[in-house]
């Protein structure tokens, strides 16, 4: 067909205020995924919007495997879903309290903060 551009699970975006590192959560608008690639600010960084990562989250929040999970954008880290956080996917195991990685689904969904 011939209007077909890509699967959607990497797209090419600018990197954001700030930049990113090589496996940064980042947010583009309603649009969360990880960074292939170190990029500063305006670059273009190639993010992956589907798949499993582990994800740095607040080590006081308590996460069951299936547990849905949020991007706290302001704390560049996954938590439980809650008010200001963007829901990006389904915990895959569970990281209790203490535990600083959470490994995660991402669901390639756009999303919004709670």
């Amino acid at each position: 067909m011939k209007n077909y551009i890509q699967e959607g699970r990497m797209i090419t975006v600018a990197a954001p205020a700030g930049g990113v590192t090589s496996g940064d959560g980042v947010m583009i608008g309603a649009l969360f995924g990880v960074a292939s690639k170190t990029a500063a600010a305006g670059e273009t960084v190639t993010i992956a919007t589907e798949g499993v990562f582990d994800l740095p989250k607040l080590a006081s929040a308590v996460i069951a495997a299936g547990d849905p999970v949020a991007w706290d954008d302001a704390a560049k880290q996954v938590n439980i879903p809650g008010t200001g956080r963007y829901p990006i996917g389904i915990a895959i195991e569970a990281a209790g309290n203490g535990a600083t990685i959470v490994r995660v689904r991402l669901d390639g969904i756009a999303t919004a903060a709670a």
